[in-house]
């Protein structure tokens, strides 16, 4: 068979399976996430050395230790695959709820209830749990999924969808809900977005090259985000402490993921008491550090840092400081720079903690808490479908909500428009 007839054979399994799982019931689809991570589980030592030949692969194509992070399948990642499924499960199935419910002068209600979107194709790289995470989602809103993962994780895929599919039949669930594109080739994304019709939505996940590639060929709509480009202001009024343990996990604890920091904004007024020792932890782990003129005179070991530095998504032990005036300063700076993803004020001071939520305008802002948890898992929706800094139908870690629509209702008695 020829790639084109194979990738619409693919996303036609898909749409069967989207008006299959769009009339299966609350019980039957958490039913089958529980089940899945119960073998996920068992299965773990498979998983574990299926994703050895990705990474040996990754190896030898010269990947870096962050993205060899991002796809390796850690025992306790395998247990937050499982755990995520369980949490999806737990959560309110948003299908067929019922909004806004209104009563017109003629005595009818009009209203809006919540549907699937239908076939979601997400396209991704490295992180095998990406497969998980996607599926739990789209089979709990009621729409079926096309996964297309990366090369490099092309072993690890295949294993994690075999599970899935397997748990899915023997619980009744049409297997086109979960279906997979297990050709490397780049020309089968290309075809796959030719497929207006089909699918209704195309999730691009991985580097910004991957993202406009897929935005400039798709013909079916795009949720995306190009590159998170992360902020964190120490304010005058911070608990130094603790802005030194927030800027420190934000970039270290795992520097390959999106929500990593990758500027560090410093009140000016506290720069000489708080970069000397935060500029010497991140050495000792050894982070690359970029600085402005103000921060090179502090430490001269720190490299100089260029306009278009500050652009950079670096995700590595690579990160940019720049001290600033105030808070001011500090939201001109990410307004210009940012990717509009997630930044961070540390302040005790509530009326700038306020202007910096208000103010700043990203899909996440957060106040004393590090970048690192913008995620879905962490924000309590049982995973992610990606990160969208859009601002259209979706914006920040898309859950269960973010993947159905609205359609509406009207409920009368016989009503006639005059």
């Amino acid at each position: 068979m020829d790639l084109k007839s194979y990738v619409l054979n693919k996303a036609m399994e898909a749409k069967e399976g989207s008006r299959a799982i769009a009339r299966a019931s609350s019980e039957q689809k958490n039913s089958a996430l529980i089940k899945m991570a119960e073998v996920i589980r068992k299965k773990a030592r498979e998983l574990q050395k299926a994703n050895i030949k990705d990474i040996d692969f990754a190896k030898k194509k010269g990947l870096t230790k962050a993205m060899i992070d991002r796809l390796t399948l850690t025992a306790a990642r395998i247990e937050t695959m499982a755990q995520g499924l369980e949490e999806i499960a737990a959560l309110p199935d948003p299908i067929g709820e019922i909004t806004s419910m209104r009563q017109r002068p003629n005595g009818m209600s009009v209203g809006k209830m919540r549907v699937p979107l239908g076939v979601i194709s997400i396209i991704y790289e490295s992180r095998p749990n990406v497969t998980a995470d996607a599926t739990a989602l789209c089979l709990k809103a009621g729409n079926a999924v096309v996964l297309r993962g990366g090369t490099e994780a092309i072993h690890s895929n295949k294993a994690i969808v075999k599970i899935l599919r397997g748990v899915a039949k023997k619980a009744g669930i049409h297997e086109g809900v979960i279906t997979f594109i297990d050709k490397t080739d780049r020309q089968a994304i290309m075809e796959m977005l030719k497929l207006e019709g089909i699918i209704d939505v195309v999730i691009p996940r991985g580097g910004e090259g991957l993202i406009r590639a897929v935005t400039e060929n798709s013909r079916i709509p795009v949720l995306k985000h190009y590159k998170g480009v992360c902020h964190v202001f120490v304010d005058r009024d911070a608990d130094l402490k603790m802005a030194e343990d927030l800027c420190f996990n934000a970039k270290v604890q795992r520097p390959g993921t999106c929500n990593a920091m990758e500027t560090m904004l410093v009140d000016e007024k506290v720069a000489h008491k708080f970069l000397p020792g935060m500029i010497k932890r991140f050495k000792k782990a050894k982070v690359l550090l970029k600085g402005c003129p103000r921060t090179r005179k502090m430490d001269r070991s720190v490299k100089e840092a260029s306009s278009d530095d500050f652009y950079n998504e670096y995700v590595d032990l690579i990160m940019n400081v720049k001290v600033v005036k105030d808070i001011d300063d500090a939201m001109a700076h990410i307004a210009k720079y940012s990717s509009s993803h997630t930044e961070a004020i540390v302040t005790e001071d509530y009326a700038k903690a306020m202007r910096f939520m208000r103010e700043v305008d990203s899909a996440s802002v957060h106040v004393n808490v590090s970048t690192r948890f913008s995620d879905g898992f962490e924000y309590g929706l049982g995973a992610e479908m990606g990160i969208s800094t859009d601002k259209i139908h979706a914006r920040g870690p898309m859950g269960l909500e973010e993947l159905t629509c609205t359609k509406y209702v009207v409920l009368g008695n016989g009503q006639l428009r005059g």
